[in-house]
């Protein structure tokens, strides 16, 4: 009896320590965002913030370019994206992104830097479709990044890969025996916040157009009606958005009426066309360069690394706390021409 009540208690500490890990102290913040007695109220760690803020390390940013009348693309060869810059704004964009991408690896990452012209690294076909990609949001997707944009910093934060990315799920997780059917859910995947939602919420929301429903629009059957496995999946998308974005669900939805529009936050409308532009990132723009991309780059069923929500924001509602790093390179990076 008195061996056994020790290691009770024992366990009970070992179990609890993971869960009170999940807990956290008060005090905290909170910011009313729609009308009073909804709950739309946005709850923030202070200490989980600051952390946040400390951590953000923009690389200074280079002197405006003396623009002296010379085209890139008469001094350089084989330039199919930023020929119509200024010589020395193309040098200033091209020590930029160095700093933004390879800080570490340099030029080279994608140069060859015997034949800086040539394509035979594919890096360098990747990195020329990527300023199409970055010009086309600063230029075509206002109604979500508005006068802050992206820059290559804004994903890549000084690495060559974004840290959240995702690619389809092979589902080799799976358990074995009469648990072997889970019907791609209930393995608490860090993606939807370790619950047993769906633990795939991108494939077939981020990578093709479709509705994102939770409930019929209708009460009968109109052909666009929701499966429950639909439902499922919409709400680990949410789950998705929370983390990502290091919100409440009420940061967009009224808790009276999570579905109805005029009841909604604007942040829900800027979400919206977030999550537009995300599947026109991923269909136009990195999908086709499967072909491009090694086997080594690439998910476990062979399809290119896509981005979600997290890719930018990284925990925050503004990617990089909102600091304005596009202001500094309108010129290179927001030309109206974005292909």
């Amino acid at each position: 009896m008195n061996i056994i009540i020790p290691a009770a208690v024992a366990i009970t500490v070992l179990v609890s320590i993971p869960m009170m890990l999940q807990w956290e102290r008060p005090p905290m913040d909170s910011k009313q965002q729609g009308y009073r007695g909804t709950g739309m109220v946005q709850i923030d760690n202070p200490r989980i913030k600051a952390k946040q803020a400390a951590s953000i390390e923009i690389p200074e940013a280079y002197d405006p370019a003396e623009v002296e009348g010379t085209k890139a693309s008469e001094v350089y060869e084989n330039l199919k994206v930023l020929g119509d810059l200024d010589q020395a704004e193309f040098d200033r964009l091209m020590f930029a992104i160095t700093d933004w991408v390879s800080p570490d690896e340099g030029c080279g990452y994608c140069h060859n830097e015997e034949n800086l012209a040539e394509d035979s690294k594919y890096t360098k076909i990747v990195a020329r479709r990527m300023l199409q990609m970055t010009k086309a949001i600063n230029t075509n997707w206002s109604n979500h990044v508005a006068e802050t944009g992206v820059t290559c910093y804004t994903c890549h934060r000084g690495k060559p890969v974004p840290q959240n990315v995702w690619a389809l799920d092979p589902g080799s997780r799976q358990a074995g025996g009469m648990a072997a059917s889970r019907a791609g859910q209930n393995l608490g995947a860090p993606a939807v916040g370790l619950t047993s939602l769906p633990y795939d919420p991108f494939a077939g929301n981020l990578d093709k157009k479709g509705l994102i429903r939770v409930t019929a629009p209708t009460a009968l059957p109109n052909g666009h009606t929701p499966h429950i496995k639909d439902t499922e999946k919409t709400y680990a998308l949410m789950m998705h958005l929370s983390t990502a974005l290091g919100v409440n669900c009420t940061f967009c939805h009224n808790s009276r009426h999570f579905a109805n529009w005029e009841q909604s936050s604007p942040a829900r409308v800027t979400a919206y066309h977030g999550l537009a532009m995300v599947r026109d990132v991923n269909k136009t723009y990195m999908e086709p360069l499967v072909d491009v991309f090694p086997p080594e780059r690439k998910g476990p069923q062979g399809d290119v690394l896509k981005v979600n929500c997290a890719t930018c924001h990284e925990g925050q509602s503004k990617p990089l706390g909102g600091i304005q790093m596009l202001k500094d390179y309108l010129t290179e990076l927001s030309a109206a021409k974005a292909d």
